[in-house]
Formats: structure tokens, C-alpha cells, sequence
């Protein structure tokens, strides 16, 4: 099934991480509810991650007037 086009516009950035985690997200692919590649994964488990951080305060979010 084909993805659905993103909303907003996207950026590509580039991360490096331990053999450890990419083992760990690889596993995390598996799964199958973050995606189908390492990348779709990262993405879908740092917006996860934000919005948390977001909801408990620890991030306050600006309106994008104030951007």
C-alpha cells in the first residue's frame, strides 16, 4: 500500500547511532506499527518522543506566528 503524502514539507537529516540501536530499530521494524524501514521508524519514534516531551512541558511549543 502506498504511503500517504506527507502535510508539510520535509527535511532530510542524517543521525549516527551505535550498532546497538540500529540492531534495536531493525527489531522495532519488525514489529511492523513504526514503519517499514529504519528510517520510517526513527521518524515515527522521534515524533513520538517530541510530542511527549511536548505534553509534559518540557518543550513549549510557539505559534507559528511567533516563529
Amino acid at each position: 500500500m502506498p504511503r500517504v503524502p506527507n502535510a508539510q514539507p520535509t527535511v532530510k537529516i542524517t543521525i549516527t547511532t551505535s550498532q546497538t540501536i540500529q540492531a534495536d530499530l531493525e527489531k522495532v521494524v519488525l514489529t511492523g506499527y513504526f514503519g517499514s524501514t529504519r528510517s520510517e521508524a526513527a521518524e515515527r519514534l522521534l515524533a513520538e518522543a517530541i510530542r511527549s516531551l511536548i505534553k509534559e512541558g518540557t518543550i513549549i511549543r510557539k505559534r507559528p506566528t511567533e516563529m
